[in-house]
């Protein structure tokens, strides 16, 4: 016998009526505080990014999937990024050994960028890099290239995470301390609000947090939390909200519990636009605007009965549309196994393209807008939200919530209790813990490619007899020189860096040498 909700939390009634619903519903989307969204028109105006996320061992198979997609459909670019890269480590580093490509695409230099981007039109594709400790150097990397095909700064769009506070808290490609490490996200923002002005310099990111195993809550709260800890990071280098807010983004995850995720987004949007307004002040209205990307949950795929995942996907795709996201990428069903393929990431892409042509989503903004359910669970998502927020301010803010340790032990304990319930069979998994059938699946996960590893490390150590040396040390030198002062920006200096050759080591390791490397409580 099928359970009540699959195990999903019962709501506290059956029926929900206006008198469950404290809040003014006559707001329209467009309108302060944005519950119903940003804009007015939303996607009768212009269509949600359809942002697919891919990246392969060589630049040159990363690029031909990301050609691929655009011939399909997408409408911007997302980079996934091996762990060498993520970390800082060229692919011949020690470390890296295993790693290379195998989770992402290895950039090590600014040839290896040309070629993950031959072909593909700077100035009018829009393209994210989900990277966060060396966001820095990829992104000087992705400058220098544009500067060589000679199209202006001015000109490029796109996304570098840059969120290093949710590695120390979810992910753990983090490198340097904390407060170093808020630094070089500060010194981003200074350098492109004059030279990359159209760039989104943060992408602050809960999706991360919620497969660490969070809560809907804590996601969000943990990740507005760390959103108002970098626009006060960015006070202090005398940047005003003005300059920094209108460029950061969000980026949230999607799960299964469809109004719940739907009720999300629009509490996420209301609190933001709140807590901006009464902490700073702005006078730009695009400060209060929570502009979000999504990403279905891929925490929620599953190896037994993968087609079901695509079932999964579309709802959760569904509930980021009727919630009001900004951009969006659908996994694809086999990523439980393995690197998707180009049939199933078609069918990712096309799930997207289904909601929006055929599904009449799109027609309306908020189109579940004012229903009680909705209404009622938006506000108590917002209620439980503001207690963490208060109580994470109690601490003295989120950088200092990071270093003791608070919103990871909370992950950890959302985490246990997920697994706890999913053990128990009080939260029904189809396919694994009901409906199961007796089937074998096929871990094909991607295995480390000795070979892919070997040409990238013969590719940097040909980088690397090409260069003039006592150019790569001079740069260097006057990087140091530039982070240990602390007066000018670091990211110019890398920029310098990867023009005279040097790779992505050797800058981290620059930055190591200066702020040492983080402890767990630095």
């Amino acid at each position: 016998m099928v359970k009540k909700n699959c195990g999903q939390d019962s709501p506290k009634k059956v029926t929900y009526k206006k008198e469950d619903c404290a809040g003014d519903m006559r707001e329209l989307p467009g309108e302060f505080p944005f519950t119903r969204g940003i804009y007015s028109s939303m996607y009768q105006g212009r269509l949600w990014t359809m942002r697919q996320y891919a990246g392969f061992g060589s630049a040159e198979e990363a690029n031909s999937r990301y050609r691929y997609l655009l011939q399909q459909g997408t409408t911007g670019l997302s980079i996934a990024f091996d762990l060498p890269t993520q970390m800082g480590r060229d692919p011949d580093h020690a470390v890296s050994k295993g790693e290379v490509g195998r989770v992402g695409v290895s950039i090590a230099t600014v040839d290896d960028m040309e070629q993950l981007l031959a072909g593909i039109p700077l100035d009018k594709v829009s393209i994210s890099m989900t990277i966060n400790a060396t966001a820095n150097i990829l992104l000087a990397f992705l400058l220098v290239v544009a500067e060589r095909r000679g199209v202006p700064w001015s000109q490029l769009t796109g996304t570098v995470q840059n969120d290093i506070l949710k590695e120390y808290v979810a992910r753990g490609t983090y490198i340097y301390p904390v407060v170093d490490g808020v630094r070089l996200v500060t010194d981003l923002f200074q350098f492109c609000k004059s030279e990359v002005p159209r760039w989104n310099t943060i992408s602050v990111s809960g999706y991360h947090i919620r497969e660490a195993g969070s809560t809907a809550v804590q996601e969000v709260a943990f990740t507005l939390a760390s959103g108002i800890a970098y626009l006060r990071a960015a006070e202090a280098c005398a940047l005003s909200v003005d300059d920094v807010a209108p460029r950061m983004s969000f980026f949230f995850n999607c799960h299964s519990n469809f109004f719940e995720e739907i009720a999300k987004f629009r509490a996420a949007r209301r609190i933001w636009a709140s807590l901006v307004k009464e902490l700073f002040a702005p006078k730009d209205e695009r400060s209060l605007l929570l502009r979000f990307h999504t990403q279905t949950a891929g925490s929620t795929l599953t190896a037994q009965q993968p087609e079901n995942n695509i079932v999964r996907t579309s709802l959760q795709a569904l509930a980021a549309v009727l919630g009001g996201t900004q951009s969006l990428h659908t996994n694809a069903f086999d990523e439980a196994l393995g690197l998707p393929t180009e049939e199933s990431a078609r069918i990712a892409l096309r799930t997207q393209q289904v909601i929006a042509c055929e599904s009449g989503a799109a027609e309306i903004a908020d189109p579940l807008g004012g229903a009680f359910y909705i209404e009622a669970l938006t506000e108590q998502i917002e209620s439980k939200v503001r207690k963490q927020i208060e109580l994470i301010d109690g601490l003295g803010g989120m950088v200092r919530a990071v270093q003791e340790g608070y919103p990871q032990r909370e992950i950890e304990d959302a985490a246990f209790e997920a697994q706890r319930r999913m053990e128990s069979g009080e939260s029904m998994i189809v396919g694994v813990n009901c409906f199961k059938e007796d089937e074998s699946y096929v871990d094909s996960a991607r295995k480390s490619n000795e070979d892919a590893e070997n040409v990238q490390i013969s590719r940097i150590d040909m980088f690397r007899r090409q260069r003039d040396t006592r150019a790569v040390e001079q740069v260097l030198t006057e990087l140091r020189e530039t982070v240990t002062d602390g007066n000018g920006s670091v990211l110019r200096g890398i920029i310098a860096a990867a023009r005279s050759g040097c790779t992505l080591g050797e800058i981290s390791d620059v930055l190591r040498g200066v702020f040492g490397e983080y402890s767990g409580n630095s």
